[in-house]
């Protein structure tokens, strides 16, 4: 079947208000998302449509931007082409990640549509539900505790806690949580890079030590040789999130060691180049069975032994169900909605209760 080339490429602006502010890091907040429907058109009248998600405090990109470079630059590169050139045709232009991702995805709906897939099939999907987080901001306790409980009673069992404006208060919080909620919802930290190098150790190990399966991007993503050497203290397993915005940033991570777990986001990477990250990341170690594999599962059940001995009471372990679960596919998780992430097996976890 031949490949149909890109007829027609359509931008609508829209607003989405939030039910509440959602507060992250030092100072970004946001109240009312500004997005922009992606239409893309095929020679054979298919269709596919995809949203662009600008977030001008983390890409640096606006509604108005991405309509403006998807006008200017990214369409007049991909009309008249074949539908499967388009994310490298679209390589030159730098930067510009959610315009880019959302036509990458657009055209991916459409290339499905015209084979008579769904576009689970179409990206080779093998399961029908997966687990999602839901992103618990920063703000008051009434506000957040409603807020984690209103989700909570909708269905969702993990929540992606924000954290780095107040340490006491985000401590606090996270212990009103898990008396809300117990071991039945799973809690991580997302620390928006606000930690500072001489501390993030200690207070990696405080949140391993009240349960929490990750912390995701603890320090500045400038901050490289301290952020290696955080990975290595193996106080708590690391989420990779603004450090990996591309494939090429991924394999810098790769290289320095400086992550467990890949927060691949499709809004930025589009449905491409998040396979080929998911991909990358799990070719960084060898086989799912390999001798380094092997030796880190047997030195976890050794430090477990080891701790049973010491005591004998410890803090329930919540990584088995969260954090080691694998798909058929092989190490691929969905935590937050649209955001695929590729996890290396196993994490060097340092939690002697747990044994994935």
């Amino acid at each position: 079947m031949p490949i149909p080339t890109i007829a027609a490429i359509e931008t609508t602006e829209f607003q989405l208000p939030m039910h509440g502010e959602l507060r992250w890091g030092s100072q970004s907040s946001l109240a009312v998302a500004h997005h922009v429907l992606v239409t893309v058109a095929l020679s054979d009248d298919s269709r596919g449509v995809a949203e662009a998600p600008p977030r001008p405090t983390i890409y640096g990109e606006t509604a108005a931007t991405v309509i403006a470079i998807i006008r200017d630059e990214l369409a007049p590169r991909l009309l008249g082409q074949p539908a499967d050139s388009a994310w490298a045709r679209m390589a030159p232009i730098r930067n510009n990640h959610t315009a880019k991702g959302a036509l990458d995805m657009a055209v991916h709906d459409a290339l499905a549509q015209h084979a008579g897939h769904s576009l689970a099939e179409h990206l080779g999907a093998t399961q029908a539900r997966v687990r999602v987080s839901y992103i618990l901001g920063i703000g008051g306790r009434d506000e957040v505790l409603a807020e984690a409980a209103r989700v909570v009673a909708q269905g969702v069992r993990v929540l992606k806690v924000k954290v780095g404006r107040d340490w006491e208060d985000d401590l606090a919080r996270i212990r009103d949580l898990q008396t809300m909620f117990g071991a039945t919802v799973d809690l991580y930290a997302d620390a928006n890079e606000t930690m500072q190098a001489d501390k993030a150790g200690a207070r990696l190990a405080a949140l391993r030590e009240m349960g929490l399966c990750y912390c995701e991007e603890p320090l500045p993503v400038e901050q490289v040789r301290a952020r290696a050497a955080l990975r290595a203290q193996d106080a708590l397993p690391i989420i990779a999130d603004d450090s990996a915005f591309t494939v090429r940033d991924l394999q810098r991570e790769l290289e320095l060691d400086t992550f467990d777990i890949l927060n691949i986001k499709t809004p930025r990477t589009g449905y491409t180049a998040s396979l080929a990250m998911a991909a990358l990341t799990h070719g960084a170690e060898r086989g799912s069975w390999s001798a380094r594999r092997r030796a880190a599962r047997s030195a976890r059940r050794v430090r477990s032994l080891q701790r049973d001995r010491r005591s004998s009471t410890r803090p329930n372990c919540r990584f088995s169900s969260s954090c080691a679960r694998r798909s058929p596919i092989g190490r691929l998780y969905l935590w937050m909605a649209g955001s695929w992430c590729a996890k290396r097996w196993p994490c060097r976890l340092t939690r002697p209760d747990c044994a994935p």
